[in-house]
């Protein structure tokens, strides 16, 4: 193999550090002072316990049967899943 075309070839590296600090600075700028992660996440558990609420005996069943193969959480989910 060649490599003479390799030795024209200048190492180039960059920090990106600088850039994602800006990138989230202005993210959090975007979201606004009254963004309150927290009430979103109720909001979002609140959601999810009203869409799964007054299943008859055979949507319970089928709820179940996709929880138990991983397609759905849990009601009680907590936190992410570990994997």
């Amino acid at each position: 193999m060649d490599d003479s075309s390799s030795r024209d070839h200048v190492p180039f590296s960059i920090d990106l550090t600088r850039e994602e600090a800006r990138r989230r600075a202005e993210v959090l700028a975007a979201l606004g002072p009254d963004w309150d992660p927290v009430a979103v996440l109720r909001s979002e558990e609140a959601a999810h316990a009203l869409l799964y609420s007054g299943l008859d005996a055979e949507q319970e069943r089928t709820y179940a049967m996709l929880v138990a193969a991983g397609v759905l959480p849990g009601r009680d989910a907590g936190d992410a899943t570990s994997h």
